[in-house]
């Protein structure tokens, strides 16, 4: 399987070419084009109960769609946002990703949940989150730019822009400084991250987004 990310850091999206009996697997609606040699199948992304669960709690789809072919093909997935992508190879560790970045991954890759908390969820980033873990590549997108940072200690991200991140950082959610600092300065909710272990941001949130647009209706 040949991949490549086109199109970086605005726009971009996954190029792959599949070889004969080769699959890849991608969130549904990534698909946005394909040869007509290759083949699409849907399934629950997990089983049924973790796709129900995926959908209410964590804001991920149901299903999952595989893109197979028997005699050779390419396709090109992407995300209903403009931003950038990464690719991770998985290697037997395991990574968080946040609700709405997963976008494919290989068919050795394993997609399950990871309990996120009841803070996440007042901060509106969904009780679950997505766990990939197992041998394969992995690729997600994001709202803007992405960028990484190894953790030692205690580092604050504005709520939004926490991507995803190793199961050895611990994540809280607390409030950006008092109560008048909080509403006032435009920051409200943060996220607290606790390494070692590394995370990846995005650069634009979708909060901001609105916050922008709502001012600008007036």
């Amino acid at each position: 399987m040949h991949t490549e990310i086109r199109d970086k850091p605005s726009f971009a999206n996954l190029y792959v070419r599949l070889e004969p009996g080769e699959q890849i697997i991608a969130e549904a609606d990534a698909m946005a084009s394909m040869d007509g040699s290759v083949e699409m199948s849907t399934q629950w992304s997990g089983g049924p109960a973790q796709g129900v669960l995926k959908r209410i709690f964590g804001g991920e789809s149901m299903f999952v769609n595989t893109f197979t072919t028997s005699s050779g093909g390419e396709l090109v997935l992407t995300q209903s946002f403009p931003g950038d992508m990464q690719c991770l190879e998985l290697n037997g560790n395991t990574m968080f990703l946040q609700p709405g970045a997963f976008i494919a991954c290989e068919p050795s890759v394993k997609l399950g949940l990871g309990w996120a908390g009841v803070r996440m969820f007042i901060a509106r980033e969904g009780l679950f989150r997505l766990k990939v873990s197992g041998h394969g590549k992995v690729w997600f997108g994001a709202y803007g730019g992405i960028f990484e940072r190894e953790i030692d200690e205690e580092y604050i991200v504005d709520t939004g822009h926490l991507v995803a991140y190793e199961p050895t950082i611990g994540v809280r959610v607390g409030m950006a400084g008092g109560i008048f600092s909080s509403f006032f300065s435009g920051e409200g909710l943060i996220t607290r991250v606790n390494g070692p272990g590394k995370i990846y941001m995005q650069s634009r949130s979708f909060d901001g987004l609105a916050a922008w647009t709502n001012a600008h209706l007036w």
